[in-house]
């Protein structure tokens, strides 16, 4: 049975894989240059695998691998790379489609967070990644393509697949007791977060401003493109003279959503307050659903004392909580400003299985880490300011629920992650039977190289 027992992670991790087709990789192998610089090892109709794309997803499985479990071999990467292109081949021949839109809307995204870390600045883009903001937009572009697809042939075959408790304990059980994966030490910590609320004086400073912009550009003092890539404070659009690209209804903040639509081609907005700040708007284009758009956005800064305000509700908050008067995860869902876990009650959850229980190391933040490991289990801190990397400056408490020792695996205490586990090898069961037929539609040709993996035998 072929082994994909890492294709689900790789679908995630692997995102700037080289697309190009089989003829133009052979081209540029076979240019005069005195210098090979990679090999192609393996082809699936006209798409390609070269031997770096397996050297980087290797070393970013063996870097990312989940904690606890058994990490992959240059075979299960070869493998699952290979299910990859087997899969967009696939799709092409029974017409699983991605449109370009939505392919166009979630580069975008990448592209901006890209630039968000960078500080928008387009010499250290070409500094860090070797590539001009066009280049990597591309490039972004043409692997999220390659991975929607995979994804969306996934979905597919596994159509409707679950697992119930009694397939998670089979799964348990069926690994020997020498075997089972040994776990570190893992927390269960929560957060509630707010944003202060910028007082209006500083709001009606930044309406202002945005206004003697539209001003400039309405009497041909400037241009749009220059003024956002001067003020604007969304490095992802700045670069791009401000423009998002195409966006679906119901993907950008509703305010952002409402006035785009209500603008005409060319027409530009006057300020519009959303949860990001204040954003000066020009609608570019409209294709059925989708709308791109062009913004400058200025974010005003909280004074000191809008942030001691902030301060004073949270730590008000935090005496309700310890004296029991409401739960910490009630607290959180009906409080909490952080959307990514004030559904969750507050907790953080480890991103690859679910679970409220993660390791310190899963935290990225610096600060959050020292912060937890100095406190003692139960405690709730004082509010405490941060930055959000989209938001600005924020407050929170948070709350050390419990610490479980290491240990190795077991149901009680291990659940969601065997859960996890066996959902990915009923998946790949599943995947293992369509890639039997399915590698018979295609043509597939293995470099001697990479026979030992026995990539296309029954296993």
């Amino acid at each position: 049975m072929i082994k994909v027992k890492y294709f689900f992670v790789l679908a995630g991790l692997f995102l700037y894989a080289n697309t190009l087709s089989a003829q133009e990789e052979e081209t540029k192998q076979t240019q005069p240059t005195g210098q090979v610089l990679d090999r192609i090892v393996a082809k699936v109709n006209n798409n390609i695998i070269l031997e770096s794309d397996v050297q980087k997803t290797y070393l970013e499985a063996i870097a990312n691998s989940q904690q606890g479990f058994e990490a992959p071999t240059r075979c299960d990467i070869f493998e699952s790379l290979l299910i990859n292109k087997l899969m967009v081949a696939k799709a092409e021949i029974d017409s699983v489609i991605v449109s370009d839109a939505e392919v166009m809307i979630q580069a975008d995204q990448r592209f901006a967070m890209v630039m968000q870390q960078i500080g928008g600045d387009e010499n250290m883009l070409v500094e860090v990644y070797g590539k001009t903001s066009e280049q990597l937009k591309a490039e972004i572009t043409d692997a999220l393509k390659e991975q929607m697809t995979v994804e969306r042939m996934k979905g597919k075959i596994t159509e409707g697949m679950g697992v119930s408790p009694a397939e998670v304990r089979r799964f348990f059980t069926s690994i020997p007791r020498d075997s089972l994966p040994f776990f570190s030490a893992e927390v269960t910590v929560g957060q509630i977060v707010k944003k202060p609320s910028v007082n209006e004086a500083r709001k009606n400073e930044v309406a202002a401003f945005l206004l003697d912009l539209k001003k400039q550009i309405g009497e041909g003092k400037s241009d749009f493109a220059s003024l956002a890539g001067q003020y604007s404070q969304d490095p992802g659009s700045a670069v791009q003279g401000g423009e998002l690209g195409f966006y679906r209804r119901g993907e950008l903040a509703p305010e952002y959503e409402a006035t785009s639509l209500a603008l005409r081609p060319g027409e530009i907005s006057d300020p519009v307050e959303t949860m990001f700040g204040f954003h000066m708007i020009q609608l570019l284009e409209r294709r059925g659903n989708t709308f791109n758009t062009r913004h400058i956005l200025i974010k005003p800064e909280p004074s000191e004392e809008d942030i001691e305000d902030a301060e004073r509700y949270l730590d008000s908050l935090r005496t309700v909580i310890l004296d029991g008067k409401i739960e910490f995860a009630k607290a959180a869902k009906e409080y909490s400003e952080d959307r990514s876990t004030s559904d969750n009650g507050g907790y953080f959850s480890d991103p690859g299985s679910g679970s409220n229980k993660l390791t310190l190391r899963t935290l990225d933040d610096p600060v959050l880490y020292f912060t937890i490991d100095s406190m003692k289990i139960g405690s709730i801190t004082k509010p405490m300011k941060f930055e959000d990397p989209r938001e600005g400056t924020k407050v929170r408490i948070l709350y050390y629920e419990n610490r479980y020792p290491a240990h190795r695996a077991n149901m009680n205490d291990d659940y969601e992650k065997l859960k996890a586990a066996t959902l990915r090898k009923k998946e790949d069961e599943i995947l293992s039977k369509w890639f039997i037929t399915a590698k018979e539609d295609v043509y597939i040709d293995i470099d001697p190289a990479y026979d030992r993996c026995n990539a296309l035998d029954g296993k």
